[in-house]
């Protein structure tokens, strides 16, 4: 049992609340019943598991032990800890008493596969962690499994992001920091069609986006949109029409319209052949 702040285990997880620690090291962790019960379902990379008796409700008390259950068919090490160690190594003001330590995957552009009906979704700048997480979960439901961050865009082992995407990570495949002529090389040798979310484009809802299909969807910022090269090398521009003067909405909640739309009418097309 760990009991000690000081404990080089400790120290090490709570290095990775920061983009540093976690670059230098190339692990993250999970943390909380839900994240970690999908990280033993969907990831191979776990190293470890720390965890503190639940003082909760017996559901809480059950469910952690069923976690622990888990963790032992599959091998996977876990250590006990003081509630003062948990609270130090978590990144929630109530820890839920359990965290996974996670090496991180290693994405390159070999890893996504274009089929027909795939949307190649490609974030331009997001910086908020709130934000990027929603973005994921959204994405996910609507059927994306790949996705792209540029330079500048918040690390996705981030764990706030974590906690928002609601375990969406461990089903998906994302590079990060890659630069943009890099995916405008890819689009290109994989005929993506390129298609930018911007103000000054056309309503999603008049456009026949199955027939674009397969295509990347560029969605940048709230406050500064996606990168104007983008715009540029970029023929098809949607947008979703607003009323009562609302000017724009944030990107969590502009990608969900835009990515669900797109299925939907690639959805309609399909059923009606």
């Amino acid at each position: 049992m760990i009991t000690s702040v000081r404990n080089e285990q400790v120290k090490h997880i709570v290095s990775l609340h920061q983009t540093k620690g976690r670059k230098t090291s190339q692990q993250f962790f999970a943390e909380g019943r839900r994240f970690v019960g999908e990280a033993l379902m969907r990831s191979k990379r776990i190293e470890k598991i720390f965890y503190c008796p639940a003082k909760g409700s017996t559901w809480e008390r059950e469910k952690l032990e069923e976690l622990i259950l888990e963790a032992g068919k599959l091998r996977i090490p876990a250590e006990e800890v003081s509630e003062d160690v948990m609270k130090r190594i978590s990144a929630t003001e109530e820890p839920q008493g359990i965290l996974a330590l996670i090496n991180q995957e290693e994405y390159s552009w070999d890893d996504i596969q274009i089929e027909p009906d795939t949307i190649l979704l490609i974030l331009d700048g997001i910086r908020d962690p709130g934000n990027l997480g929603t973005i994921l979960r959204a994405s996910l439901a609507a059927g994306v499994k790949n996705v792209v961050l540029t330079r500048g865009t918040v690390d996705y082992y981030n764990p706030k992001v974590l906690r928002s995407s609601m375990g969406a990570v461990f089903s998906m495949c994302i590079l990060q920091e890659i630069e943009r002529p890099d995916i405008w090389a890819f689009c290109r040798q994989n005929h993506l069609n390129l298609v930018v979310s911007a103000l000054e484009g056309q309503s999603v809802y008049r456009q026949k986006m199955d027939q674009s299909l397969p295509l990347a969807l560029v969605i940048g910022s709230e406050a500064n949109g996606v990168a104007p090269e983008f715009s540029e090398i970029s023929p098809k521009k949607i947008m979703i029409p607003m009323q009562n003067n609302v000017e724009s909405l944030n990107a969590a909640l502009a990608a969900g319209i835009l990515l669900f739309e797109i299925r939907r009418q690639a959805d309609f097309l399909k059923n009606t052949k």
